[in-house]
């Protein structure tokens, strides 16, 4: 999900600066009415500083409660930048959210050619020397990997897990991020989408691999409160639901779709919330495009408590004021 925030004129020309000089190490950015603004160069140590002691000029820029866009000059060799979102867990859910959605339009629209990375963080603890270090080693990282080694990696990762029983689906939103979906996602969509087939879909993002999955149900909802029930209140989901029902005489069996994200404190939980909106494009082009489901509403709410049939019927069989007819008015005297 993109937000329809854009890159300004004056971030891409501070861009530039940091590519064609190496006074700077880093440059600041946020938004501000509806677009991405810079806000400053963070300046190197000294000329010949290394990446380690250029951090402590960051650190006094990172706030508790404040959202922020940091772009990093690290390698000695093209691509050269990190593209950092900092969104700590403090910051208002708006902004966090808005922060995550547009995170790849500032890497799209500067150019991903210049970035070896992204990374999230949610506390100043991550972006220091030794938040650096854990990052590089939760990746495995002997040397920093290119866009181009990290796709490589990610097919091979995939046609093994393929070759061992677990079919992997890579559904590609942009030039830096691809999405994969397991094959029993992909075959409980189709069956969601037969007559007669699954009344209840739902998916979850594994936050350690970033792949969508399907959740284990046994339930069969047959209202919009047992649904509500059987949603997750902690974790955020992708759910699809064939609601049989009357209205007026008329029944009907459409499908909806709930993305569901519950606020839910800790580090990874936001870290985990933020990949729903960015994921949930994609997750939709493939439950309409390859599966054949026909969505007939769409809703997207916080917690699974706020889905009530009231809100659902309001959707699917808004009410029709009537108008009365004109009447001309009666003349004086009469």
């Amino acid at each position: 999900m993109q937000s329809g925030i854009s890159v300004s004129d004056e971030l891409h020309s501070r861009f530039n600066s940091l590519l064609s000089s190496d006074t700077h190490f880093g440059l600041l950015a946020t938004i501000q009415s509806e677009t991405l603004q810079p806000l400053e160069f963070l300046p190197r140590v000294s000329p010949s500083a290394s990446f380690t002691d250029n951090l402590t000029s960051l650190a006094q820029h990172l706030t508790p409660n404040e959202a922020l866009y940091i772009i990093l000059r690290r390698y000695d060799t093209i691509p050269r930048l990190v593209a950092v979102t900092y969104v700590p867990d403090a910051a208002k859910v708006r902004q966090k959210m808005l922060f995550a959605s547009t995170r790849l339009t500032l890497t799209r629209e500067l150019g991903t050619e210049h970035f070896r990375e992204t990374i999230f963080a949610t506390t100043p603890g991550e972006l220091s020397p030794s938040g650096f270090a854990k990052h590089d080693a939760h990746n495995d990282l002997d040397a920093p990997l290119t866009e181009e080694e990290k796709s490589l990696g990610a097919v091979k990762r995939a046609e093994q897990e393929a070759g061992s029983g677990t079919g992997v689906r890579e559904i590609h939103l942009s030039k830096s991020l691809s999405m994969p979906l397991t094959e029993d996602v992909i075959a409980a969509m189709k069956e969601a989408a037969q007559e007669g087939g699954r009344v209840l879909t739902m998916l979850k993002i594994n936050p350690d691999t970033e792949v969508v999955e399907l959740v284990p149900s046994t339930e069969v909802p047959t209202s919009i409160s047992e649904l509500a029930q059987t949603i997750s209140p902690t974790e955020p989901r992708f759910t699809f639901f064939r609601y049989s029902h009357s209205h007026n005489g008329d029944t009907s069996s459409p499908m909806l779709f709930f993305y569901t994200c519950p606020i839910t404190p800790g580090n990874k939980a936001i870290k985990t919330r933020m990949l729903y909106p960015l994921m949930k494009r994609a997750v939709l082009s493939v439950a309409t495009d390859d599966a054949g489901l026909d969505l007939a509403k769409k809703f997207e709410v916080e917690e699974p408590s706020e889905i009530t049939e009231d809100l659902v019927h309001a959707e699917l069989h808004p009410k029709v004021e009537a108008r009365q007819a004109f009447r001309r008015p009666k003349r004086p005297g009469r």
